[in-house]
């Protein structure tokens, strides 16, 4: 099978100037931990800035009483929702019913929780999900799980939590490569993002590899950026093909783009907006916060 994408990802759509914040999207995160003393609170912020650094039009963040208000200070554009320790079924319904996408994982933590959390927001087909970090390693413990996927889905994973998920699910080539992730992408049903300084984005079918070493990413946080900013962009531009017939009408014809297009976006923005923090501190090969790349993608969308 030839996966090899050479096709450039289509301009990133114009926003309608008589537009408000019911107009461009909605997207809600579900991340942070406060247990056995372990407290995640920047993740599911950063997650947060980046969809609001991509222009989404509302920013929820679901996340655990502990977590909320600090992760609110840091993502002051938010809203929040707490999180309970049981019965999380109805907090991830009612995120459900006031978002376009759910960026679930960010610092979330592998317990019954987050794999109840990861049944619940991916057995829907009313929003499109974005699985990261603790998302995909709970998934790596659930082999039937992709039995149940549902919603429109794309997973980020890093090398290791790729790696994870092809043993998981017994995918027919684990190799951290176009072929090994688009073997995943097909036994999920989902696009896969593999993270890396070449970064693959595939949908099961085709490939398309963006080549973007840069020391600067070598941070914790950078991430979750890149899932919020994802998770914004489908919020606002994902469209789901229909089928008509025997032909499908594809997102670019119904105004909209595809998960897989969102995605490479998405990767090609975050690769921009740190080459601009670069270019902006003298081509410093260090130092870069997750917060000033987020703040990054702003410029870095007037060149995609």
């Amino acid at each position: 099978m030839h996966l090899d994408d050479t096709t450039s990802p289509p301009p990133l759509p114009t926003r309608d100037g008589r537009g408000h914040k019911g107009t461009f999207g909605s997207v809600g995160v579900v991340g942070g931990q406060h247990a056995n003393d372990a407290v995640m609170v920047g993740a599911p912020a950063l997650c947060a800035l980046g969809a609001l650094r991509v222009g989404v039009g509302v920013c929820r963040i679901c996340a655990p009483e502990g977590v909320l208000e600090h992760a609110l200070t840091i993502a002051s554009g938010a809203t929040g929702l707490v999180l309970p320790e049981e019965d999380v079924a109805q907090a991830i319904d009612g995120l459900l019913r006031d978002s376009t996408c759910l960026v679930v994982g960010p610092g979330l933590g592998v317990s019954d929780r987050t794999r109840a959390i990861v049944v619940r927001a991916t057995g829907q087909e009313s929003a499109a999900v974005v699985l990261d970090a603790d998302a995909l390693n709970a998934l790596a413990t659930m082999p039937d799980a992709h039995r149940d996927i549902h919603s429109p889905t794309i997973l980020t994973p890093h090398p290791r939590e790729f790696a994870r998920l092809a043993s998981a699910f017994g995918t027919e080539d684990t190799e951290p490569d176009g072929a090994g992730a688009a073997a995943l992408a097909r036994r999920l049903g989902a696009v896969v993002v593999l993270k890396s300084s070449t970064t693959v984005v595939t949908d099961g079918h085709r490939a398309w590899s963006h080549e973007h070493p840069n020391p600067v990413l070598g941070t914790g946080g950078t991430g979750d950026v890149l899932a919020g900013a994802i998770g914004g962009l489908v919020a606002q531009h994902h469209k789901t093909p229909l089928l008509a017939g025997e032909r499908t009408v594809t997102s670019d014809k119904l105004g909209g783009l595809s998960l897989y297009d969102c995605a490479r976006i998405g990767v090609l923005l975050h690769a921009k907006a740190a080459l601009l923090w670069r270019e902006a501190h003298a081509d410093a090969d260090r130092g870069m916060t997750p917060e000033e790349l987020s703040a990054m993608l702003v410029p870095a969308a007037r060149s995609v």
